[in-house]
């Protein structure tokens, strides 16, 4: 069974966000917990899998999407902390660093994580904190 968990969105601000995405580098990411990390052994480009099961909205708090769609992403090429956004989802989801993600992470790298049972990540980001102080839109 998976690690379920709510993560927020790592990266850049939306103006450059929009020029990587076309460019199909680098944008967003998301950092895998502590525990997986060290259980796993996490090395540059593993395979992440699981569930994308909501979006936040980190201006109002509140969920945008609920997708419940499966996903396969890769951590980047310099560290196993770092799972990368493809731009798909980016566009998608309209995301940008002020989000949040609601995530079941299945496998790394071909295992099952907590074969078994489910469990909720130490890092669960707290409801209560959703709501930004500052915020900046995605730019289309």
């Amino acid at each position: 069974m998976p690690e379920k968990c709510r993560v927020v969105v790592c990266g850049f601000d939306p103006m450059l966000v929009k020029a990587y995405v076309a460019a199909n580098a680098r944008a967003l990411w998301w950092h895998i917990s502590d525990e997986l990390y060290h259980e796993f052994g996490m090395k540059p480009r593993m395979k992440v899998t699981g569930k994308l099961l909501k979006v936040y909205s980190g201006k109002t708090g509140e969920e945008v999407a609920a997708p419940n769609e499966d996903f396969e992403w890769e951590c980047s090429k310099e560290t196993g902390l770092v799972v990368l956004l493809p731009g798909e989802v980016i566009k998608k989801y309209m995301l940008t660093e002020f989000h949040f993600l609601e995530l079941l992470i299945d496998t790394i790298d071909g295992k099952d994580v907590y074969p078994g049972k489910e469990v909720q990540s130490k890092k669960w980001w707290p409801s209560d904190k959703m709501k930004l102080g500052y915020t900046l839109d995605y730019i289309a």
